[in-house]
């Protein structure tokens, strides 16, 4: 017996509604904003309290809530609903539930921009809006990359996701030559390469918030034809649908908001390819709900792993006796989803 059967008759139909699902995820995603502005050092739990509620506090602590804390918080929120979303539009629009920005292309095309562009002297991690070019421009050319390869087998689920690990490695390697051209970097795109919230202030919360809601909204309207390109290219030709056009205009909008995303907290490993499948099960196979809902998911993802993050940190810095160590929430997310897949995978292993 699963445990919603246990639950009352009226609250189990209750919460079958998706508007009830929004609720508690919009809920869910106000705790872990709570819960990550008061996982970080420098500031009691105490001085937190003291800065939000306008009292005369410290101008230390109001610095570090109000110009650091809280824009960390709000960039990390609005990265994660992008991933969410951009993983939930590629896994639809490809057919493939291991279609995420991580194995196509997007990202690592995104973070080779990020580092070629810092490489070159024209963008650095503390200059957004020529970091979101760059990143965009890398995102493309290795969705582009991947659409040559693929576009003629149709759209093919294997042959996709074959050719997408084969263009993500090719450009994790081009990443890698750009690191030895240009080794002085090394220490200003690490953070691109793990994924990292340190150091995001308000400007780059102003300048990924509205690129996140243009092309999430993008997305969602793009809902319809994703669902017909998820029964297949017949059926959706058949629906009057151009298969071609549909996912092309589905790869536009994942890439640009990986970009976004990774051009603020840099690759953040397994939220685009894990919270869809998550965002499907909730929210069932209606796009129109899965979507936001996978924008909420996401967002709940990031900003409870970078609380996790800083407070790992926080216990590993008295562990290990250490001045300060910071623990990448890049890091925290990968290893995590890596083992999320591969309990998943054995799982259906031993189905079979």
């Amino acid at each position: 017996m699963s445990v919603l059967e246990t639950v009352p008759g009226p609250a189990r139909r209750a919460w079958r509604s998706p508007a009830v699902r929004m609720s508690a995820l919009a809920a869910l995603a106000a705790l872990v904003a709570c819960a990550d502005l008061f996982a970080g050092r420098g500031v009691t739990g105490e001085g937190v309290l003291a800065v939000l509620l306008g009292g005369d506090g410290d101008p230390l602590a109001e610095h570090i809530v109000l110009q650091l804390r809280l824009p960390r918080i709000l960039v990390a929120l609005v990265a994660g609903a992008s991933l969410g979303v951009a993983g939930l539009v590629l896994q639809s629009a490809l057919r493939n539930p291991l279609a995420g920005p991580e194995v196509t292309g997007v990202t690592p095309g995104a973070v080779l921009g990020a580092v070629a562009a810092t490489g070159l002297g024209l963008a650095g991690w503390d200059s957004p809006t020529a970091v979101v070019v760059a990143a965009c421009i890398g995102g493309f050319a290795g969705a582009g990359l991947l659409w040559l390869l693929a576009g003629r087998e149709k759209g093919d689920p294997e042959q996709t996701a074959v050719y997408g690990v084969l263009v993500s490695a090719v450009l994790a390697g081009l990443t890698a030559v750009v690191l030895l051209v240009a080794p002085g970097e090394l220490g200003s795109v690490v953070q691109w390469l793990i994924g990292s919230t340190e150091g995001r202030v308000w400007q780059h919360w102003h300048l990924l918030w509205p690129w996140a809601a243009v092309w999430g909204a993008a997305a969602w309207l793009l809902a319809a034809p994703l669902t017909l390109l998820r029964c297949g290219d017949e059926q959706a030709s058949a629906a009057g649908l151009d298969p071609g056009r549909g996912r092309a205009a589905a790869l536009v909008c994942a890439v640009a908001l990986t970009a976004g995303a990774v051009s603020a907290v840099g690759a953040l490993g397994f939220v685009g390819l894990l919270v869809p499948h998550l965002a499907l099960a909730v929210f069932g196979a209606d796009l129109r709900i899965a979507l936001p809902g996978a924008a909420l998911l996401g967002a709940v993802v990031v900003c409870g792993a970078d609380a996790a993050a800083q407070l790992l940190s926080r216990l590993l810095v008295v562990a290990l006796d250490a001045d300060r160590l910071t623990l990448p929430v890049g890091a925290l997310t990968t290893f995590v989803g890596a083992g999320l897949l591969l309990a998943v995978a054995r799982r259906r292993t031993d189905e079979r």
